[in-house]
């Protein structure tokens, strides 16, 4: 374990055990659906990208929620293989394209998919390059972030429905801000999209690039007019269920209850637990509260409460 890895074990733990917010977690049983999410290492400072603290307030939500799954996070992949042998979902929140950690263990994960386990990729965690590891990506959940083809813009998404799945459960309407991946290489059949919206013009005004611009996303977009999904689930043939959620770029945004239970909702639904027909009930969080789940120091002067306003315009 890195430094940095266990000064992050130490303070989120002396958080989570002093927080006034903290429910007190839940016994573990041998019936209960385990969870893991590997957490990546910092990349994007201050309140962006905050790969272990977005997963270490996700494992807690669904944690306290206590109907029978249980979430553990793991600062990088494991050391030992074996550490998904009894696990139900894998949830991966981490720097992807070529630096995505799971490039080294495609063969041993192919293992994990192959016992149907759930799949959860967070943001930059959907990307991995094209070639065998798209392809595993397609086969393990249905989609990924290809280079050339997806773009990366931020942008404000506008969702006024959903689908009828167990992941949309007590999920509202929300319009909000973020790096919504978009134009993302799909499989065929079997995929069922759960956020879906038309991105803007602005979104493709960027240069031709591997994460910009194509002349396949303009014809689908701005030619076509074609909603793009966003997030959406999967379910392969051996009972394995995946998620793919592109949003996550911002921290703050999980400040927003129909974003946080969204993915709370989905990453129950990956590992094969039944998701409560009002969704996952959780204590709403404050951006100053997320601040203390940061991998980086506050900056000083930081403006908190123009972000929580416009979080709570949001929804």
């Amino acid at each position: 374990m890195t430094l940095v890895s266990a000064n992050r074990k130490v303070r989120f733990y002396l958080i989570f055990m002093l927080a006034p917010y903290l429910i007190l977690s839940t016994i573990v049983t041998a019936q209960d659906k385990q969870v893991l999410f590997i957490a990546g290492d910092p990349s994007h400072g201050f309140g962006n990208h905050e790969h272990y603290g977005g997963s270490e307030l996700l494992a807690r939500t669904i944690n306290e929620a206590d109907i029978g799954v249980h979430a553990e996070v793991v600062s990088g992949w494991p050391e030992n293989e074996n550490a998904f042998d009894h696990i139900d979902a894998v949830v991966i929140y981490v720097t992807g394209g070529e630096r995505h950690p799971i490039l080294n263990h495609l063969e041993s994960f192919q293992q994990v998919m192959d016992r149907g386990v759930g799949l959860v990729t967070l943001h930059y965690g959907v990307e991995v390059p094209k070639g065998e590891p798209g392809d595993k990506f397609l086969e393990w959940q249905g989609g990924y972030f290809e280079t050339d083809w997806s773009v990366n813009p931020h942008w404000t998404i506008n969702i006024t429905d959903f689908p009828n799945h167990s992941i949309t459960r007590g999920v509202e309407p929300f319009e909000i801000n973020d790096e919504w991946y978009y134009h993302m290489r799909f499989a065929d059949g079997n995929v069922i999209p759960i956020l879906s919206d038309l991105p803007p013009k602005e979104s493709l005004s960027r240069k031709d690039g591997p994460h910009s611009n194509n002349k396949f996303v303009r014809d689908a977009v701005l030619k076509r007019g074609e909603s793009q999904h966003v997030a959406w689930a999967y379910e392969r043939s051996n009972g394995g269920k995946a998620f793919g959620f592109t949003g996550g770029h911002y921290h703050w945004n999980w400040a927003n209850d129909s974003v946080r239970r969204l993915v709370a909702n989905a990453i129950v639904w990956a590992a094969g637990a039944e998701v409560p027909e009002e969704g996952i009930a959780f204590e709403p969080i404050t951006v100053l509260e997320l601040s203390k789940l940061t991998d980086d120091p506050v900056p000083e002067g930081w403006d908190h409460q123009s972000i929580q306003d416009e979080i709570d315009a949001s929804q």
